[in-house]
């Protein structure tokens, strides 16, 4: 039988979004485990650029050793995408950094197209001499003048259910943070076997996505 292309694949869990929740570790969505993490990346215009956009591009994934495999949808899918209006504290609509006017997408200085809602990958996980697929779909993105990120769920196929999420944000003194969250529990009953394997996979990943943003600016 065919596998389906991932923009077909339905997410693998209910509770869409709910990374966004700040009471995400009180309230977790009914038997998932969540975890939050806030990391301080550093300070000024420079680490608040580069971690923002490397957020936005997959850079987090791939400089944690993950491959991620961008897929593409039909037009007919993507052109019905519908990216929120943010406004500033005066009320003033601001211009979103991942589309232009007409709501098409715009690019890195690099030329990587910024991620937009409902854009699906497939993320490969290396574990030893072993790779994982991890099929997942960006369900939002976070573009605000200083708050930018996107959370993504899982597809059908991936080796759990649930939602993760990573947020860069500029503080008032200048300080970049990082905050992720997450929930997730197994996908399947053979994945429930190696749970523990999973949660310290899980650990270590978490890790790796701090240290990427943190780490020497790229030039």
């Amino acid at each position: 039988m065919k596998s389906r292309a991932l923009w077909e694949r339905p997410v693998s869990y209910g509770a869409v979004g709910a990374t966004q929740a700040d009471d995400l570790m009180q309230h977790p969505p009914v038997g998932f485990r969540a975890i939050t993490r806030r990391v301080r990346l550093g300070f000024g215009d420079a680490r608040w650029e580069y971690a923002w956009t490397q957020t936005l591009t997959w850079g987090v994934q791939r400089m944690s050793g993950m491959i991620v495999h961008p897929s593409d949808a039909p037009a007919a899918v993507t052109d019905m995408t519908y990216t929120p209006v943010v406004f500033d504290d005066n009320g003033v609509p601001v211009e979103p950094a991942t589309t232009d006017a007409g709501g098409h997408a715009v690019y890195a200085p690099d030329g990587t197209a910024f991620i937009k809602p409902g854009d699906s990958a497939n993320v490969v996980i290396p574990v030893g001499p072993l790779k994982f697929s991890a099929p997942v779909r960006v369900v939002y993105v976070v573009d605000e003048p200083q708050r930018k990120g996107f959370g993504y769920g899982t597809l059908v196929g991936h080796p759990e259910s649930g939602e993760e999420a990573w947020i860069v944000e500029r503080t008032d003194d200048g300080s970049v943070w990082l905050t992720i969250r997450a929930f997730s529990r197994p996908s399947r009953w053979f994945w429930w076997i190696a749970y523990p394997g999973l949660r310290v996979m899980q650990a270590i990943f978490t890790r790796r996505y701090e240290r990427s943003l943190a780490g020497p600016i790229a030039e």
